[in-house]
C-alpha cells in the first residue's frame, strides 16, 4: 500500500491492532477472490467434462489441485452448493427480467419458463451438476445446505415469482387456489424441462420455443382440450347403446 495515495504520511505508525485488522481484511478478501475465481473453473471444467466429473478432474482443468478445492468448499457437495449459488442468481435474475417485460400474466408465464428452459439449456452439464446431491465420503460429511440439491430455495423464489401475475389474473377470491398452484406448477416446469434437457436430440424432440410454449399451456389450461375427443360423424341409436 502506498501511503502517499492516502494522503497520510510516510512515517505514520498504525496501532498494532489497526495493522493486524487492515492484514486480516486483505487476506479476507484474498480468499474471497481465490473463492470466486475456483468456483468460474470448476463451473468451466463441468461444462466441458460432463456433470459427473471427479473433484480430481475439476482440480486438474483449473490447473490446481484437489486439495484446494477441499480446503475453500470442504467435498464435492459444498463444491455443487457453491457452483449452484452462482448460476441460480444468474437464472433468477434473468427469470425475474423476463417477468417484469410481461403485460400480460400468461405472457409472464411463458416468459420466465423460457428462461428458464434457455439457461438450462446452455449448459446442461453445469444444470445437471447443480440439481444432483453428491453424498462424499462418510468421514467428511457434506455440507449441509447441499442436501437434497441447491436447488429448493430458487424454486421456492421462481414459485413465488409466479404467484403474483396469477394472483393479479384470478383475483383475491381464488387465493386458496393459488396457495397450492404455485409450487405445483413450479414441479411441472422443472420435471418436464429437465425430461426434454435429457431428450436426444432428434426431428421428433421440441425446439426450446415449443417445449415453452407447451408448458405454459399445461400450466394455464391443462390438458383438456387434448384428451377432449372429436365430435362423432353418427350418432347411435338407443337400440344400439354402448
Amino acid at each position: 500500500m502506498n501511503f502517499q495515495d492516502t494522503g497520510f504520511p510516510e512515517t505514520l505508525e498504525l496501532p498494532p491492532s489497526a495493522s493486524a485488522d487492515g492484514r486480516s481484511a486483505r487476506w479476507q478478501s484474498h480468499r474471497e477472490e481465490r473463492r470466486r475465481e475456483l468456483i468460474k473453473q470448476a463451473r468451466r471444467a463441468v461444462h466441458a467434462l460432463g456433470s459427473d466429473a471427479s473433484m480430481e478432474d475439476i482440480a486438474t482443468a483449473a490447473g490446481t489441485s484437489k486439495s484446494v478445492f477441499y480446503r475453500y468448499f470442504g467435498d464435492k457437495a459444498g463444491l455443487q452448493q457453491a457452483v449452484g449459488e452462482v448460476v441460480l442468481t444468474q437464472m433468477q435474475h434473468r427469470i425475474q427480467e423476463a417477468a417484469q417485460s410481461a403485460v400480460a400474466p400468461r405472457e409472464g408465464l411463458l416468459a420466465m419458463v423460457s428462461a428458464y428452459l434457455q439457461m438450462a439449456d446452455t449448459s446442461p452439464n453445469v444444470y445437471a451438476f447443480v440439481t444432483s446431491y453428491a453424498p462424499g465420503d462418510p468421514s467428511n460429511p457434506p455440507h449441509p445446505a447441499a442436501s437434497g440439491g441447491p436447488l429448493g430455495h430458487f424454486f421456492d423464489a421462481i414459485a413465488d415469482m409466479i404467484a403474483t401475475p396469477m394472483r393479479s389474473h384470478l383475483g383475491d377470491v381464488k387465493e386458496t387456489v393459488i396457495g397450492y398452484w404455485p409450487k405445483a406448477a413450479i414441479g411441472l416446469v422443472r420435471n418436464a424441462g429437465e425430461q426434454w434437457l435429457s431428450t436426444p436430440d432428434s426431428p421428433a424432440k421440441p425446439t426450446q420455443e415449443t417445449m415453452a410454449r407447451q408448458i405454459t399451456a399445461w400450466l394455464c389450461v391443462g390438458i383438456a382440450p387434448e384428451l377432449t375427443p372429436a365430435p362423432s360423424t353418427t350418432k347411435l341409436s338407443a337400440k344400439e347403446g354402448l
